[in-house]
């Protein structure tokens, strides 16, 4: 089991993900195609930054932040511990940003991934999130696949 809950990127255990999220994105693209965000950026007060951790230890298993732009959210810095893989942590991380993002009144809510990571692109097409061409300041590239998903609002 995992609690998911807004907290400061800047925490040894989630600086430990990054290490290792950033090692991972480093072993598939070239520098010029990986978008992550550093700890300052994600400190930003448009960004919505949530950590899980296992409810038996409270060992940090995965992350993710939610950037919000005046017409859309965007899905940063998603990553979760290999050995919680295929536990459908990824898809509850994905459920807490897009409520997030429903509760902050955004529209819709995109992100950017690599053509190399047929898991996460397999979680976002099955959450709903359909290609779409750049958007913001990211350019064609032909290592990255742009996504959006249209959110319904909140009722």
């Amino acid at each position: 089991m995992y609690e998911i809950a807004l907290e400061s990127p800047n925490q040894i255990e989630v600086l430990k993900l990054f290490e290792m999220s950033d090692a991972y994105h480093a072993s598939l693209y070239p520098a010029e195609s990986n978008h992550l965000l550093n700890v300052t950026e994600l400190l930003n007060d448009n960004t919505h930054f949530f950590v899980a951790r296992r409810v038996a230890t409270q060992e940090v298993v995965g992350c993710a932040a939610l950037v919000s732009y005046p017409d859309y959210g965007e899905v940063k810095r998603m990553f979760v511990l290999p050995e919680t893989r295929g536990t459908g942590l990824g898809r509850e991380l994905l459920m807490v940003l897009e409520m997030a993002a429903k509760q902050f009144g955004m529209r819709c809510i995109r992100l950017e991934t690599g053509i190399s990571q047929p898991e996460a692109i397999g979680l976002y097409r099955s959450a709903g999130f359909e290609e779409i061409g750049p958007f913001g300041l990211y350019e064609v590239d032909p290592l990255s696949l742009f996504m959006q998903k249209e959110l319904k609002a909140v009722s």
